[in-house]
């Protein structure tokens, strides 16, 4: 009896011991989140979930890192022509609020007032503008503000890879619109170019080096070496 008693301890203890020798297998309790929820609610992007234990580090997933654009600011000085979009907002009236383009003629048409002149005006010029033709016998006491959505575009011709039209973006130079449009071709004149620019004072061509800034609509042409 004593030896069939110690028999079965053995076996228990046997059974016991095996039990604690199996790996544990890693469990989730809580699914992860992406990177963009963590951004959103407040955690941190990229860092592994602590609720997974066991797993080796080769199954958590690398973390991302989100670079931040640098702010775009646009000079509140600038002249408008045609091709320049804006983003006006007439506050409290959702349904003049709205993106406008200036047209050819350099007006933009907006619902109640029609037409109002955009060329050689400032963004601010013309929200002025707006508010004064809203108050002329629509709302009371107007609030608009007007900003810049996406500038006019620049042309670059001559000897660059793909000649066109392109989106000009703030702190252009000949250098970056000649990479824009695909860099220059192996005949190109490289250490200066013509630039074609038109404001209110009229139209001005310049030979200016690679290093020039450009202003919206200017028209740049790369001319060809001849040795």
């Amino acid at each position: 009896m004593g030896r069939a008693r110690a028999v079965t301890l053995c076996l228990l203890t046997a059974l016991a011991l095996s039990g604690c020798m199996r790996h544990p297998v890693p469990v989730a309790s809580v699914a992860p989140h992406s990177d963009l929820d963590a951004m959103a609610y407040g955690g941190r992007p990229g860092a592994a979930p602590s609720a997974y234990r066991g797993a080796p580090p080769s199954a958590y997933a690398a973390p991302v890192v989100y670079a931040a654009a640098p702010p775009v600011v646009h000079d509140p000085a600038y002249r408008l022509d045609a091709g320049d979009r804006l983003r006006i907002v007439v506050y409290g009236q959702e349904g003049l609020t709205n993106t406008y383009l200036v047209d050819a003629g350099g007006h933009i048409t907006m619902p109640l007032i029609g037409s109002v002149a955009a060329r050689g005006r400032t963004p601010a010029e013309l929200a002025a503008a707006i508010a004064a033709k809203l108050r002329n016998g629509y709302i009371r006491e107007p609030y608009v503000a007007a900003e810049i959505e996406a500038y006019r575009p620049f042309f670059i011709l001559g000897e660059v890879v793909a000649p066109g039209q392109y989106p000009f973006v703030p702190n252009m130079t000949v250098e970056s619109a000649v990479a824009i449009a695909g860099g220059f071709s192996p005949r190109a004149k490289r250490d200066t170019v013509t630039v074609t620019h038109t404001d209110a004072r009229g139209t001005v061509r310049l030979v200016v080096p690679a290093t020039t800034s450009l202003s919206p609509g200017d028209t740049v042409v790369v001319g060809e070496r001849w040795f």
